[in-house]
């Protein structure tokens, strides 16, 4: 099948099959897959124009709502922490689709950038993960209380209900402060909606929406549960999807000697995938160890920055 906007032929059952597989596992640590497909796109279907970013975000709208409806049933959605990061990504995606246009039609030099990056945060992350004392306590023991509790009423859980509710206990300008499972955290409101701004100028001009940065930093840097971040996450990284395939597609009839807008059938099959394995992996997440789901972070964190470093040999 040849998809005109890509340019590329392709099997139509290919990219929903690789779409669930990689939207599964990804899914259960908040993040939506899409950064693991754009290297697809690239490196397999050699899809490399500008507008396959606009087309990973495709893919995000269809592929998060079967995800984050699932976390909203099991109350499971901090909702202002959610709209922290919406109001700092958005502008920030913006921005991205403008310079991945006009600046970095060809990404290799922001590549690096990124690598460089990913790979100071995803070793972070695992040194935290070897050095799991000190302040993770507080999430550790939550997270494991929310597994026993899972054990305690998996018969019940199928059917949605709800299991622990997050607790809100603050939300203004200076901090949003909710308790899950016992514990209390807190997250200063302007540090994250900045945080987020610069995420999402990075998941703009790549197409990766910003689950996959964000909710590493949401657990490393803040200390958040894995259970409470990965709901946010998803959401955040849907809204910020909707304005980043708008800002390209707005953008397009300026710039008729590129391919800006996306490519909308192979984004909706990539997202018809996407939304099967979103809804797995969320209905999943609850019975995996957080400690793996961390580990799954920081193996894909460490993939996307030796995959965006290694870019440089290819000049």
């Amino acid at each position: 099948m040849h998809f005109h906007t890509a340019g590329v032929d392709v099997a139509p059952w290919i990219p929903p099959l690789v779409a669930f597989v990689v939207s599964f596992f990804t899914s259960m640590g908040g993040v939506s897959g899409a950064f693991l497909l754009l290297p697809f796109q690239m490196s397999f279907l050699g899809y490399t124009a500008p507008s396959v970013s606009a087309t990973n975000q495709l893919f995000n709208i269809g592929a998060i709502p079967s995800g984050v409806i699932r976390y909203i049933r099991e109350g499971r959605m901090v909702w202002p922490l959610t709209w922290v990061i919406v109001i700092g990504t958005v502008p920030g995606v913006v921005i991205g689709a403008l310079v991945r246009v006009v600046y970095l039609p060809d990404p290799t030099d922001f590549r690096l950038f990124a690598g460089l990056v990913l790979l100071y945060l995803g070793t972070r992350m695992v040194r935290d993960l070897f050095r799991r004392n000190g302040d993770k306590r507080g999430p550790i023991r939550a997270e494991q209380r929310f597994r026993e509790l899972v054990k305690q009423r998996g018969v019940t859980l199928g059917q949605g209900s709800v299991v622990p509710a997050v607790v809100m206990q603050r939300c203004d300008a200076g901090s949003v402060c909710y308790e899950f499972s016992g514990e209390r955290y807190e997250v200063s409101t302007v540090g994250l909606a900045a945080l987020s701004l610069i995420v999402g100028v990075v998941g703009g001009i790549y197409g990766i929406g910003g689950g996959a940065i964000i909710a590493p930093l949401l657990v490393t840097f803040f200390k958040l549960p894995v259970y409470t971040v990965a709901g946010a996450a998803l959401l955040g990284t849907f809204v910020t999807s909707v304005a980043g395939v708008g800002s390209y597609q707005a953008i397009a009839p300026l710039y008729p000697d590129f391919s800006v807008a996306p490519d909308w059938l192979l984004g909706l099959l990539f997202g018809l995938g996407g939304m099967v394995g979103m809804y797995f992996g969320a209905r999943c997440q609850k019975y995996v160890p957080a400690l793996a789901i961390k580990w799954m972070l920081s193996v894909i964190i460490l993939f996307i920055a030796a995959r965006y470093t290694l870019s440089i040999l290819d000049r």
